[in-house]
C-alpha cells in the first residue's frame, strides 16, 4: 500500500512543495510543482510528507 495518496501536500528535492494528483501501483506518484508549474512523476522514496509547523518523533516518522 502507497504511502501518499491524492491530495497530500509532499516535499519534494529538498524543498519544493507540491500535491499528489495521481498514485501507481508501482509506487510512482504524478505530482504537481507549483516551481515547474506542472506535474512531475516521482517514485515514493524520493517524496517526504510536508508537516505543518511539527517536528516529528522517530514513532511518528515511522508511521508516515
Amino acid at each position: 500500500m502507497s504511502k501518499f495518496q491524492f491530495g497530500n501536500v509532499v516535499v519534494l528535492d529538498g524543498s519544493n512543495i507540491g500535491v499528489i494528483v495521481k498514485s501507481w501501483d508501482d509506487g510512482d506518484h504524478d505530482v504537481y510543482v507549483r516551481t515547474y508549474n506542472g506535474v512531475i512523476t516521482y517514485h515514493e522514496k524520493d517524496i517526504q510528507h510536508f508537516v505543518y509547523r511539527k517536528e516529528l518523533s522517530e514513532e511518528e516518522l515511522e508511521f508516515y
